[in-house]
C-alpha cells in the first residue's frame, strides 16, 4: 500500500468510526477499493465510488463520490455499502 492509499485508509477510517459502521475487515478488498477510488480521481478529479456508473455530468454524479450518498442506507439496509468499504 504506497502513501496515498494510507493517508486515504486513515481518512476512511476515522469516517467510519464518527458514523458507527467501519471499513470492511477483508484487507483485500479495502486495499482494491482505495485504489480504484483513487484512479478515479486522478482520471476524473473526483473520487468516484468504483462501483457506480460515471455518467460525466457534474451535477449527476455529485452523488457518487466517496462516502456516496447511498451508502448509509445501503448499510443500514444489507450491513455494507454496494462496493463493501464500509460494513455495519
Amino acid at each position: 500500500m504506497n502513501k496515498e492509499e494510507k493517508k486515504l485508509l486513515e481518512e476512511y477510517k476515522d469516517y467510519a468510526a464518527r458514523n458507527g459502521f467501519r471499513l470492511n475487515p477483508n484487507k483485500a478488498i479495502v486495499e482494491g477499493t482505495l485504489k480504484r477510488l483513487l484512479e478515479n480521481e486522478k482520471k476524473f478529479g473526483e473520487r468516484y465510488c468504483p462501483c457506480r456508473r460515471i455518467t460525466h455530468n457534474k451535477e449527476e454524479d455529485k452523488k457518487i463520490i466517496c462516502p456516496c450518498i447511498y451508502h448509509k442506507e445501503e448499510i443500514k439496509k444489507q450491513g455494507h455499502c454496494h462496493c463493501m468499504l464500509f460494513v455495519k
